[in-house]
């Protein structure tokens, strides 16, 4: 079987780039930078599923986006997490948080609803992630 993105991502997320293992998305959400890493394997829902070396990829990858992250956006904290309760598909948040940000230091789930980059902000916050994800 072939790896196809979830609707719910294609959806919610602009591509931005791929590394070995996963697919770089944007969440279309300004409320937060946020990133969401696909591991491009076929019917993968759980991190334990994926082979010892796909699993050691991940990690560098949760690592390489985070660092990124929390230097370009100067982030209070970085959140990771692979919940999948409404996307079966496997895929792992990466999330710039602030103490100012619309969640406070909350969850970000359901906080606030998700608001979509205007045209101008979303070109502009790709090039961003592209530079600084290499």
């Amino acid at each position: 079987m072939t790896f196809k993105l979830h609707d719910d991502l294609v959806r919610t997320c602009v591509d931005i780039r791929r590394f070995p293992l996963c697919r770089v998305l944007l969440n279309n959400d300004i409320n937060y930078p946020w990133i969401i890493l696909v591991p491009e394997r076929a019917d993968i829902r759980e991190i334990h599923e994926l082979d010892a070396t796909d699993r050691a990829t991940l990690i560098e990858e949760i690592a390489t986006v985070s660092a990124a992250m929390s230097s370009e956006f100067k982030a209070d904290k970085i959140n990771v997490g692979a919940l999948g309760n409404a996307t079966p598909q496997l895929h792992i948040h990466v999330i710039a948080r602030f103490k100012t940000d619309p969640a406070g230091m909350g969850p970000v789930w359901n906080a606030v609803a998700a608001q979509p980059y205007t045209e101008a902000g979303l070109d502009s916050i790709i090039v961003r992630l592209r530079k600084i994800l290499g």
